[in-house]
Parts: C-alpha cells; sequence; structure tokens
C-alpha cells in the first residue's frame, strides 16, 4: 500500500511564493494547498485536517503566530503548525515557542530541503502549549 500523502497548508500574502511552495512541495509528493489570507485559516484547518500548516508571520491584519491560537482550536492533534517567515531566525525561534507553533523554517529553505524538513517535523512530538500567567 502506498503511503498517504502529506497534505500541507501554507498560508501567505504573497501569490508567488505560494506558488513555488506549491510546485515545489507537489514535486516531493505533497498535497498542497494554498490561502492568501490569515483570515479564515480556521475554517480551513478544520475542514481539509492538514498535516501541515506553513504559516507566515507577516500579514497586515492578523499576524501568523496569533492564527496559530486560534486555529490550533479547530485542528486535529496531527497537525503541526510552522512558522514560515523571512524573519531573523531568532525571531522565529521565540516566536514559535510563544505562540505554541510546532516549530519554524525559514523561507530562504525551498525544493528537496523543505521537504526533507516537513517529514523531519511529523516525526517530532508537538511542543508543551504555553501555560497562561498564572492569575494572581
Amino acid at each position: 500500500m502506498a503511503e498517504e500523502k502529506a497534505r500541507v497548508l501554507v498560508v501567505d500574502d504573497d501569490p508567488d511564493l505560494l506558488d513555488l511552495v506549491q510546485r515545489s512541495l507537489s514535486s516531493y509528493g505533497f498535497e498542497v494547498l494554498t490561502h492568501t489570507s490569515a483570515l479564515g485559516v480556521s475554517n480551513l484547518v478544520r475542514s481539509v485536517e492538514p498535516d501541515f500548516v506553513l504559516i507566515d508571520v507577516n500579514f497586515p491584519a492578523l499576524k501568523g503566530d496569533k492564527v496559530v491560537n486560534l486555529a490550533r482550536q479547530y485542528a486535529s492533534a496531527k497537525t503541526k503548525f510552522i512558522l514560515y517567515s523571512a524573519s531573523d531566525e531568532s525571531k522565529l525561534r521565540s516566536l514559535a515557542l510563544a505562540s505554541g507553533a510546532d516549530g519554524y523554517i525559514s523561507k530562504s529553505v525551498q525544493g528537496e530541503e523543505l521537504a526533507q524538513r516537513l517529514r523531519a517535523f511529523r516525526l517530532k512530538p508537538r511542543p508543551p502549549t504555553p501555560n497562561p500567567a498564572p492569575v494572581t
């Protein structure tokens, strides 16, 4: 039996980047869906049940790290949220930790390396949810 294709939802407001990532990941055996806005991600996550959500952090209305918190409530337990940005790696690392994302990948990572990193995320356990501040 053939392995089921991993489904990736890529969320970014740059249509050229979405096209590039879609063509690239498709050639490495992923099923790729794209969305151009931070709005509506929760509904998409619920309806298409992606294995991965690659989400940019820089949207005009709602930042990607905030979308992770919202969309996670509607996602299946298998869905991994990965911040995907051109931002500095240390900023991405801290945003990923603060938002409860499963990790981050720089937009400079493309092609085979991007496919390999996504496959590696499939094996990683989900990080613990950030604890809310204690009420005093």
